[in-house]
């Protein structure tokens, strides 16, 4: 999809596909062991290894509005990716996220913070990636620089 063709959309619309293809992406990546799950995990990587991170997502809740901690790290998080050129989205339901990147078998405690690496090899690609950059552009254009996505119901 264009630049051109997701301008067209109407917002509800747009909104609506672009959690569509986060939902679609998350999936692809865990698939590929392309996801970093967690605050202390993705500054780690971001740190090691800047270069190989494609997109950032940042989950809030309840959780976030009482714990400065937690946004002191998103802030610098945020930060890290600007400086990096490295997109950015919110999404507001950490349950659903954690259902998409986590296993059936674990519950994740920490997913307010979710990384999607490129490979060593460079042999995964999406093409919802590319919308969601697209849609990230889009969005900074518009002087929103850390957009909200919401994730499709099960």
């Amino acid at each position: 999809m264009t630049l051109e063709e997701v301008l067209i959309q109407k917002p509800a619309e747009r909104v609506q596909s672009t959690g569509k293809a986060l939902e679609e992406v998350l999936i692809s990546a865990k698939d590929n062991d392309c996801l970093t799950v967690g605050v202390y995990e993705s500054a780690k990587v971001m740190n090691l290894d800047p270069d190989s991170v494609s997109f950032c997502v940042l989950a809030v809740d309840e959780e976030f509005e009482c714990d400065i901690a937690l946004q002191i790290h998103f802030t610098l998080i945020q930060s890290f990716c600007f400086d990096n050129d490295i997109s950015i989205v919110r999404v507001s339901d950490m349950q659903r996220l954690a259902e998409i990147v986590g296993d059936k078998a674990e519950q994740l405690d920490d997913a307010h913070c979710v990384l999607i690496t490129n490979p060593a090899d460079g042999s995964w690609e999406d093409p919802a990636l590319e919308k969601l950059h697209l849609f990230c552009e889009e969005s900074r254009s518009l002087n929103d620089w850390v957009p909200e996505i919401t994730l499709p119901e099960r």
